[in-house]
Order: C-alpha cells, then structure tokens, then sequence
C-alpha cells in the first residue's frame, strides 16, 4: 500500500493516517506492553504509514524512547517524525509550561537522543504558551531549524487567532487540533484558516478517545482517564454508541468496519491531510490502514455525519445542554 498525500506547504509526503504514541501516557491509559507498542509501529510500517506522531509529555520521555527503539529497525529516510515540546519538569514529578529559549533547546537534544535521530521532520509546540513572547519562540525555533535539528515546526491545541499570531512571526507549517466527528468546531474557523494557508493538518483522536470504533455497547466502564470524561458517561454514553452501531449496514456496504467507515469519513474533510490513531495492537493498526485509500458518496458521508448528530441532539435535556 503506497497511500501518500502531501502534507500541506511542508512538501512531506506522508500517509493519511499516522501512528500516534499517547497511549504510551500511563497517567493516562495506564501501562502499556512496550514490544506489544513496537510490535504495532513495525505492523504500521509494513502497511504503508510512514508517519509517526509522538511528544516529551508522553510518559514524560518514554513514548519518544519507545518510538526510538522502532525507528532504529527501520531505514530512517522512511519515517516522518513529529514530536512536540512544552512542559518543564520537575524533580517531583510536576510540570509546567516552558518555551523559553534556553529551555526549548535543552528538551530538543533530549528528543533528539530519546528518538534516536539528528533530525526531527516536525517539531510542534505542544500547547500555548502565555508567558513566552511569540517571537522568541519562533527565534528559537529558527535557530533549531538551521542548526538542522528540526526540519519544519509548527503547533498542536491552539486557537485560530493563536496560530494567526504565532504565522506573524514565522513559517508554522504544521497544525495539530483535536478533531472528530463529535468535536467539529474547527470546522468553522480554523480549517477554513488553514485550508487557504496551505497548513499541513494532522487532527488527534479523531475516534473520540475509541468511542467511535464501535466497539462499545454504552454499558462499559473504565480504569482509565475515560471514566470521568461525561461522553463515557450515562444515557450520553449509549445514545453515541448506538448511533455509530447505527452505522454498521451503510459500513459493510464499503466492505469496512465501524471504525473504518467513520475514519474514512473523517478523512475526507478537504483541509484534513492526516488523522492520528492511537493504537495498542498490531491489529488495531491493521484495521485503521485498512480505511486508506476509501471515499465515501457524498450522500453517505454526510448520512454518518447526521447519525452522529441526531443522536447528540436526542439526549439534549430541556435546557439545551447535553446530559
């Protein structure tokens, strides 16, 4: 399988769908079997995504130690990697947010020898960051770049007229918001924005943390981060995942999986050039680039897309909010 897009002005040719290491927080998802986790990047490679999506915060160092340990069995010129810079850490374990100079380029080097590259293809400011003037960001970020230690840079979670403000500065080619099919907002100003900017968009966790898979009936509980998130909750929770079960005849009239219909789907928003899955299991993997290469009718892609909304909609109370 030889899917690849261009990834916005970047001129990077990558797969659609990237190999996403979030999973590797255990804060967040708990531990997680790293030959498993490997197992599944070589499984992912071997069906045609060449991208790889990772960050410091990421179990504080160890997804970028994991994906190293992948990157170094494969050629290198092969993989796209992104990973993303934020957070100061402290001997007890806190955090807090740090783009400073000095301190970006510490955590740069570390990156570098964690993935075990001398280039990282995207570097990405993983959050914004309000004490930090822009500009000296992006001096900073210029200065790595022609020391070739990242290739291009860009930035995850920040708001339309954020990234507008960080562009004034310097060439932010990349952007990485959350998106799904559940949470479209950006919809309505920031893919606009990037679309007319040529701005390579990778969104993350475009199956809404897995409840769009369809693998849920809406009576399971969680360990996990996802047992106090409200869509994970009560009537919410079933009334989503009997909409994407809803889903299931117009799927295998693709030949596709739930989650493949809706990923699919996802993809084939115009200004989206990448969606980056989280996966655990070679076979997980497997089924996401089983969805490249498909386009749904326009009718049916905007059928999933109502599914999706109506049921939201039905379990609105009477003050308009959603339970």
């Amino acid at each position: 399988m030889n899917n690849r897009v261009t990834f916005g002005a970047t001129g990077l040719q990558v797969s659609p769908v990237a190999f996403g290491t979030w999973q590797l927080s255990p804060r967040f998802w708990g531990p997680q079997p790293e030959e498993a986790l490997i197992d599944a990047m070589c499984t992912a490679f071997d069906h045609g995504i060449n991208f790889f999506d990772t960050a410091e915060a990421y179990g504080d160092g160890l997804a970028e130690t994991v994906l190293g340990k992948f990157i170094a069995r494969v050629p290198r010129d092969q993989v796209v990697v992104a990973t993303k810079v934020f957070n100061h850490f402290t001997a007890d374990g806190g955090r807090y947010p740090d783009l400073s100079r000095a301190y970006v380029m510490e955590r740069c080097e570390m990156s570098l020898r964690r993935l075990q590259v001398e280039t990282i293809d995207i570097y990405l400011l993983h959050f914004f960051d309000h004490l930090t003037p822009l500009g000296e960001i992006t001096e900073t970020l210029d200065r790595l770049q022609q020391q070739g230690k990242i290739k291009h840079y860009g930035v995850s979670n920040f708001t339309t007229e954020q990234f507008r403000g960080a562009r004034s500065f310097g060439v932010y080619d990349v952007i990485q918001p959350p998106y799904s099919l559940l949470d479209f907002g950006i919809e309505n100003d920031l893919l606009p924005y990037c679309q007319a900017e040529n701005v390579g968009v990778m969104i993350y966790s475009p199956m809404h943390k897995g409840l769009l898979t369809g693998k849920y009936a809406g009576t399971e509980t969680f360990t996990d981060f996802r047992q106090h998130h409200p869509d994970f909750q009560g009537e919410r929770f079933r009334a989503i995942a009997a909409a994407v079960q809803s889903l299931r005849p117009l799927a295998e009239q693709y030949g596709l999986s739930l989650y493949q219909l809706i990923l699919a789907a996802t993809l084939m928003h115009p200004a989206i050039q990448v969606a980056v899955v989280g996966s655990k299991t070679a076979a997980q993997i497997r089924e996401a680039a089983g969805a490249l290469g498909t386009t749904l009718e326009r009718a049916d892609y905007f059928a999933v897309r109502a599914a999706l909304t109506l049921e939201q909609q039905r379990v609105r109370d009477a003050t308009g909010r959603v339970k």
